[in-house]
């Protein structure tokens, strides 16, 4: 095994299942992407980037689920403040394929 957790540490990673509500071209970064705006319900819309423009367009991605952590402290991309990280997984060439639920969930709904 790689890098191993205690439960402990895992536990303290709070995974949400948000909505994408906005989704443009982020123009002030080096490598491709998209800045995303996404409902976590009663945890509040939380901005964030995403370098997904080569699998995703971006009105294809309003209205979709993702899941996300959302308990990283905010970081500083280009002149944005990114407040979660969406999760993915990374494909052969490096492209990032959105993790999705299988039905539909409130937004904010915690991942166990």
């Amino acid at each position: 095994m790689k890098n191993t957790l205690t439960w402990d540490e895992f536990s303290k990673v709070d995974m949400r299942v948000g909505t994408i509500v906005s989704a443009e071209i982020f123009k002030e970064v080096k490598n491709p992407a998209y800045k995303l705006l996404v409902d976590f319900g009663p945890l509040g819309k939380l901005k964030t980037s995403a370098q997904i423009t080569n699998l995703y367009d971006a009105k294809s991605l309003i209205g979709k689920q993702v899941i996300a952590v959302v308990n990283f402290p905010p970081k500083q991309i280009a002149n944005m403040m990114s407040e979660c990280l969406i999760l993915g997984g990374l494909g052969e060439n490096k492209d990032v394929v959105l993790l999705q639920l299988e039905r539909m969930m409130p937004n904010g709904t915690k991942i166990a």
